[in-house]
């Protein structure tokens, strides 16, 4: 097994390694590590089928449902990424991190891409929520820990997406820590984003929408926490869900772009 870092602080692509068939002991705590170390984690020239890709997430715990997938046919572990010229949107064009909105979010997510564009494009970009929350002021830092704000299913999943729910049905809808601590590697990180943070809890309504505005901006406009994986047809990309945000580019149209996603129940929530 070989890594690669992408950049010195996040994303890495790693050789050496046969996603299809079961990890050594050895092989699993090299990628728990890398993955510690360098939230994202790209693997190309893999080919899975979907017991395959969901093999490989369980061995990090429970597979995730999605809220949008509770009511359809189908793998309901499977999310499917799908992208043609007939979409009003694709899945993720904005900053945000997966599924906020639940009590216990993912704590990781692996898209396996099949189909590119063939005109090129249609890359992820993931930025760094440690160093987000370490370029902060030490006065900014202050005023933020302690803060609770509302991750709110509806506003993504019915609001931009449409996605209607039976009636008597609501997306999730939970508070978490403005500044939280990761669980395994104690840091502190910037836990806020714009696809589900509705608002600070008490903050007034102006507050609230000043302070998450200018942090949503600078995730968006701070280049240097970001790296971009160039998707090439059977790689999967495996992130740390607690610790990054990621944005899919949407560069392609009318050419298609198609992947399957699992994501991995985190073992506790989200805390400061």
């Amino acid at each position: 097994m070989d890594i690669q870092p992408l950049t010195p602080h996040i994303g890495a692509e790693i050789t050496g390694v046969d996603l299809s068939q079961p990890l050594s002991n050895e092989e699993f705590a090299a990628i728990h590590q890398a993955h510690l170390d360098y939230m994202v984690l790209v693997f190309r020239d893999q080919h899975l089928d979907r017991e395959q890709h969901k093999a490989f997430g369980r061995r990090f715990g429970k597979l995730h449902v999605h809220p949008m997938n509770k009511n359809r046919s189908g793998d309901p572990e499977i999310l499917v990424v799908k992208t043609t010229k007939d979409s009003a949107y694709t899945a993720g064009e904005g900053w945000h991190t997966d599924v906020t909105c639940d009590e216990f979010p993912p704590m990781g997510s692996m898209l396996y891409i099949t189909e590119t564009p063939e005109c090129g494009g249609g890359d992820t970009m993931y930025a760094d929520m440690y160093m987000a929350y370490d370029m902060l002021s030490d006065t900014m830092k202050d005023m933020l820990d302690g803060l609770v704000a509302v991750h709110d299913g509806a506003m993504p999943y019915l609001g931009s997406y449409g996605a209607r729910l039976p009636e008597g049905q609501t997306y999730p809808k939970n508070e978490h820590p403005v500044i939280a601590r990761h669980p395994e590697t104690g840091k502190k990180l910037l836990y806020v984003n714009s696809g589900f943070t509705t608002h600070i809890k008490g903050l007034t309504r102006k507050e609230s929408r000043a302070l998450l505005d200018f942090l949503f901006e600078h995730i968006a406009t701070t280049p240097k926490l970001t790296c971009r994986v160039q998707w090439e047809p059977n790689t999967l990309t495996f992130w740390d869900n607690r610790c990054t945000q990621h944005h899919a580019v949407w560069d392609y149209y009318p050419y298609s772009r198609y992947g399957e996603r699992v994501s991995i129940v985190a073992d506790s929530r989200p805390a400061a």
